[in-house]
């Protein structure tokens, strides 16, 4: 039996791993300033900044990053900033290129970067850079890993982990099966409560190490599912993370956990949407699509089909508007010159090198069948359109 405690490991390795980081990343800007804006290109702090660049991680981890945030973005900052120029760009989740594009925004004198980190310390060559030019960075919806980060906007992504986790919690009982009579390990469904049957097992796909997200989704899960595995009524089978939050890589994790567990597995924590298709794909090849709870993330239009489907459980919903919102609010203040501290409330999230990130933190939403209607529907996030293709009529209120 292969039983992977990544998260308990990165508790102890992290802290190596961001110090070793940092100081090759110090190496190769040795130049930076530790006061920032005093080279003959220093801004004014973003006061007046006319020329704003939006760095953006990736295309394939999930949708939302072209189709929500990417417009959005662009919307609220032109709504903050009267005739402002915009750069955009996408770092197809390298993060040498994100750096690269970072460096070209500056050299052309923008002077607000709002930047969703490929690379959580990586990034923080990012933050140094744009400091010596007394340039403010917001991280968005990931954190940059440096005490030196202006601001920080976000969903509560340790809320998110336990959201999903505490839907496992609540259903999991219901997914209990009795042993396979013809060694499929299939077996019957069982409902809450069932006498007799073995401990459901779970698998535990989380996504990429190098986004602080992912450990922070991982860490809420286990506040909720440990006492569960401590008390032998739920048992952690299999546990990786994912590097990319790559979807197929995902469904090869799944395939081999349900190998190694001889499709023993009542329970897939996955940590969003996108790798959450590649489980299901691994399930239907073991005829177990629609017997195993399936947790997602992102609210995708393909996860909320799935849902519908009755392959996927939930998702968790994290409204892209409000995220753009905030991060729209904190430029506007930024460019006028006024505190920000109304915006933030005091909020503030700590990096690993002790620094106290001003931050807003918006609250994400559990959605399964019961409330896909009075989400994101009602929130014209998705539409009956991107979701109910081949579902009947009804199904759940929605289609």
């Amino acid at each position: 039996m292969r039983l992977f405690h990544q998260w308990r490991a990165m508790r102890f390795i992290l802290p190596c791993v961001f110090v070793l980081s940092a100081l090759f990343l110090a190496s190769c800007d040795s130049g930076s300033s530790t006061t920032g804006g005093t080279g003959p290109t220093a801004t004014n702090g973003g006061k007046g900044c006319a020329k704003v660049g939006i760095l953006l991680p990736d295309t394939t981890s999930s949708p939302r990053w072209e189709t929500k945030d990417h417009p959005l973005l662009v919307q609220v900052i032109k709504a903050a900033i009267p005739n402002v120029h915009i750069d955009y760009d996408n770092a197809q989740n390298n993060s040498a290129t994100q750096l690269t594009q970072a460096e070209t925004d500056l050299a052309n004198g923008d002077c607000i970067l709002v930047v969703a980190a490929t690379d959580s310390v990586a990034a923080s060559a990012i933050v140094a850079k744009a400091r010596l030019q007394n340039v403010p960075v917001i991280a968005y919806d990931r954190l940059i890993q440096s005490k030196d980060l202006s601001y920080y906007v976000s969903f509560d992504n340790v809320k998110v982990g336990q959201l999903q986790a505490q839907y496992i919690a609540s259903h999991y009982l219901a997914y209990q099966r009795t042993p396979a009579s013809d060694n499929t390990g299939i077996g019957t469904l069982k409902g809450s409560g069932a006498n007799g049957t073995p401990t459901p097992n779970i698998m535990m796909i989380s996504g990429s190490q190098t986004d602080n997200n992912a450990l922070l989704f991982s860490l809420g899960a286990h506040n909720v599912l440990d006492p569960l595995f401590a008390a032998s009524k739920l048992k952690n089978a299999y546990e990786t993370f994912t590097p990319s939050w790559d979807i197929n890589t995902a469904q090869a994790e799944a395939e081999a956990a349900l190998a190694d567990q001889q499709n023993n597995i009542q329970v897939a924590y996955v940590a969003n949407d996108g790798m959450a298709g590649g489980v299901i794909a691994a399930l239907k090849a073991a005829g177990l699509d629609g017997k195993v709870l399936v947790t997602g993330q992102d609210a995708t239009a393909a996860g909320i089909h799935a849902i519908l489907m009755g392959e996927q459980n939930m998702t968790v919903y994290k409204p892209s508007a409000q995220e753009a919102q905030s991060t729209g609010a904190l430029i506007k203040n930024i460019y006028l010159g006024l505190s920000t501290i109304s915006l933030t409330n005091g909020e503030t999230v700590t990096t690993y090198n002790g620094g106290s990130i001003p931050s807003i933190l918006d609250t994400p939403i559990a959605v399964d069948s019961g409330n896909i209607q009075t989400t994101v529907i009602a929130d014209k996030y998705l539409t009956k359109t991107d979701v109910c293709q081949g579902i009947a009529a009804g199904t759940d209120g929605v289609c």
